[in-house]
C-alpha cells in the first residue's frame, strides 16, 4: 500500500450505488474497507478492483449493530492505519404502504438501518478522525430527494432520510472542532446495475395516478461522490442534488 493513500469505508458496498462508488474510489487511488452484511458481494468487487488485495478490507458488518460497527472501524485503523473518506451509503427501501398501515417493525427496520446505522459509523469516525495524525477526514450522507419532497406511502423512508439531513448539519457544525467536513448527496431516479426494473411499471404520484419517471446512470453518483472527496478540508459541498434532469421533482405534489 502507498503509505500516501488516502482511505475509505463504504457502507452498502455491495450493490448498487456502494458498488458504483467503490469502484470509483478504487480508480482514483483509494484504499476502501467494504462494509456490507452479504459477504459474497463484497468479497467478488474486492476481487474485481483489487486483484492483489493491496488496497482493499473487506469487513462483513451490520450497521445497526453497535458491537459491529466499532468492529468496522477498529479493523479499518488496524489495517491502514486510519481513516480519510466514510461514505454513509446503506439503506433500506420498504414497499409502499399507507401511514396507516405501516407496522412497528418495519418503521424500526427503516429506523435502525437508515438513520440509526448511519449515526453509529459517524460517531466510530469522529472518534477516530479526531486522533489521527494528520487529523480530520470527511463524511459523506447518502441522502435523498425524498429528503426535500417525500413520495406517498414511504413514510418511514422519507422520515429516515429528513432525519439524515438533521445529522449531516449537525456532523458539519459538531465536527469543526476537530478538522472533520460532512456534507450530503441527495439522489432522484438513479439506475444502477441489479435495479433496472425498479420503476418500470411507473411511479405512485400524490394525486393517485402511477406513472413512468426517468432515470439516470448511477456512474454520475460515484463522479459525484469522488468531486466532493477530493476538496480539500477546508472547503465543503454540504448538500449536493443529483437527479434525472425531467423527474418532477420539481413541483411534485
Amino acid at each position: 500500500m502507498n503509505s500516501s493513500a488516502r482511505i475509505a469505508i463504504v457502507t452498502g458496498a455491495g450493490a448498487g450505488i456502494g458498488r458504483l462508488t467503490t469502484r470509483a474510489l478504487m480508480r482514483e487511488g483509494y484504499c476502501v474497507v467494504l462494509a456490507g452484511r452479504r459477504v459474497d458481494p463484497l468479497e467478488s468487487i474486492s476481487a474485481e478492483t483489487d486483484p492483489s488485495g493491496s488496497h482493499s478490507l473487506v469487513v462483513p458488518t451490520d450497521i445497526r449493530d453497535p458491537e459491529s460497527v466499532r468492529a468496522l472501524f477498529a479493523k479499518t485503523r488496524e489495517h491502514f492505519g486510519r481513516l480519510d473518506l466514510l461514505f454513509n451509503n446503506a439503506g433500506i427501501h420498504l414497499p409502499l404502504t399507507p401511514l396507516e398501515d405501516v407496522s412497528h417493525d418495519d418503521w424500526l427496520a427503516a429506523m435502525n438501518t437508515n438513520l440509526t446505522g448511519a449515526f453509529l459509523c459517524t460517531q466510530e469516525a469522529f472518534r477516530l478522525m479526531k486522533i489521527q495524525t494528520p487529523r480530520g477526514g470527511r463524511i459523506i450522507n447518502n441522502g435523498s430527494v425524498s429528503s426535500q419532497v417525500p413520495r406517498p406511502d414511504t413514510v418511514p423512508y422519507n422520515v429516515t432520510k429528513h432525519a439524515i439531513t438533521g445529522l449531516t448539519r449537525s456532523t458539519s457544525l459538531d465536527g469543526r472542532k476537530y478538522d472533520i467536513a460532512c456534507g450530503q448527496i441527495d439522489i432522484g431516479n438513479v439506475e444502477t446495475e441489479g435495479n433496472e426494473n425498479i420503476m418500470k411499471d411507473g411511479v405512485l404520484q400524490a394525486d393517485g395516478s402511477t406513472r413512468p419517471e426517468p432515470k439516470f446512470d448511477g456512474a454520475h453518483v460515484a463522479a459525484a461522490v469522488i468531486y466532493m472527496a477530493g476538496l480539500p478540508l477546508d472547503a465543503n459541498v454540504l448538500f449536493m442534488t443529483v437527479m434525472a434532469t425531467k423527474m418532477p421533482l420539481v413541483g411534485r405534489g
